[in-house]
Parts: C-alpha cells; sequence; structure tokens
C-alpha cells in the first residue's frame, strides 16, 4: 500500500481534490506549489509543501524521494496551463509535456545516482486524445475540437510517459466541472498499444469528484486493472 506521494499541481482542481482525500486515508504527502499560500487551508500534520515548478529539475528531483532515500510509492502530476485571452490559448503550450520531460529525466538522473524504487506515475489527462476512436459524446465533437492545441500537449504527455517504461496511469476525465458528489462514476480503459478494452462515454465529472477517484482506486486501494493503462472516468 503506498505511503508516500509526490503531487505536481495540487493548488487546485483535480490535483487538490486527490491531495485533500490521500491525506484524509493517512498518507503522507509532498506537494510542489508556485503558490504555497493555496494550501494553507489543509493544515494536515502529514503535508509538506514545496514552493517550486514543475518544469524546474531540481526540485522535482528532490520532490519525488522519500525520507528514506528511496522513490516516493506515487507521482501525482495534474499540472496544465490557463486559457489566455491574449494569446486565445492556453498561456504554456507544452506545459503537460515539458512537465513530463522533467519528471521523466529527474527519475532517470536519480536512478543512476542510486536511487531505488519504481514510482506508479498517475498523469491527469483529457477525453477526446484517443487514437482509437472516439471517447466522448458526438454533441461534444465540436467542442474538443476547439481544444486542439491543449490536447496535443496532453497527447505528447501520454507519449513521453508511456515511452519512459515507468509504471504508469493516465486519466482522462471528461469535460470538468465543479461540485463535490457521490454520484456514480463510469470507467473505461484503454490500452497504450492495443486499444480500448471498455467504453465509458460520458459528457461531465466535477473536479473534486475526479480526485476523489483517483484517491480512492489508484492511492487507497490501487486496483492492478488500471496499471500501465489509459482510464476513462466520467458520469
Amino acid at each position: 500500500m503506498p505511503s508516500h506521494i509526490a503531487f505536481l499541481g495540487a493548488s487546485t482542481g483535480v490535483g487538490l481534490s486527490a491531495l485533500k482525500h490521500s491525506l484524509e486515508a493517512g498518507r503522507q504527502c509532498v506537494a510542489l506549489c508556485r503558490e504555497p499560500k493555496k494550501l494553507d487551508s489543509l493544515e494536515a500534520h502529514n503535508l509538506k509543501i514545496v514552493k517550486g515548478n514543475a518544469h524546474d529539475l531540481d526540485v522535482v528531483s528532490q520532490l519525488i524521494v522519500a525520507p528514506d532515500g528511496t522513490f516516493v510509492d506515487e507521482i501525482i502530476t495534474t499540472i496544465g496551463g490557463k486559457f489566455s485571452t491574449s494569446k486565445m490559448g492556453i498561456d504554456q503550450p507544452k506545459v503537460c509535456e515539458i512537465g513530463m520531460d522533467t519528471l521523466i529525466t529527474a527519475i532517470a538522473s536519480l536512478r543512476k545516482k542510486g536511487v531505488s524504487g519504481a514510482p506508479h506515475i498517475i498523469a491527469c489527462s483529457s477525453t477526446g486524445v484517443s487514437k482509437f476512436g472516439r471517447d466522448l459524446p458526438l454533441l461534444m465533437v465540436p467542442l474538443y475540437l476547439a481544444l486542439k492545441g491543449p490536447h496535443a500537449d496532453k497527447v505528447k504527455m501520454e507519449e513521453k510517459l508511456v515511452a519512459s517504461g515507468e509504471k504508469f496511469t493516465v486519466i482522462r476525465a471528461s469535460l470538468l466541472t465543479d461540485g463535490e458528489s457521490e454520484k456514480a462514476i463510469r470507467v473505461g480503459i484503454e490500452d497504450p498499444k492495443t486499444g480500448f478494452e471498455s467504453k465509458a462515454i460520458g459528457y461531465t465529472i466535477s473536479r473534486e469528484d475526479a480526485g476523489k477517484w483517483v484517491a480512492r482506486n489508484l492511492v487507497q486501494d490501487m486496483d492492478a486493472a488500471y496499471l500501465n493503462k489509459m482510464v476513462v472516468i466520467t458520469y
């Protein structure tokens, strides 16, 4: 059972929810945050907050090593860009790709220095990026076509993670909304080499419920069916 978890991008949204529920489950968590004050409300004894950027190799390298000198058990990355009206797009077009490059480089470098372990990397992506077919409602296709730039970044992130050879789970959440609930969440699984194993096509899922699902199914009680797979979660 994982005991040490590193979070990248947990100051808001899915990442914040996953962090909150992981802390409640008693896991030892360390979170990288550009503005640590955003996590002040958590005030958990099992949380360490590190100020920094997910593109900073030195900071990420420190983040993913547990107190005993081995790799943390899990790394959850939910980093992403913000919409810029001046650019009419994401402020950092390659934020996810660069973030994954940094993480994989950090792991490889630390291994050469003798750090042991095999962290399970959980990366938050999006529906609408599968190369095996449609995984979202037909009515939502036009909207997702307008998100071509951010989705291209997610694809690059996924490709780099799969190619790394590290243990992984990619979470492809449907359109994100707000509000925690106990709604039933449907799950679809895709193998990166062979395609769909099961489908779950839906319109939305809230950030809070998506993060709670990650904490419950990939942290508290890891299901082997999700290992090295792309996992769609939706209502």
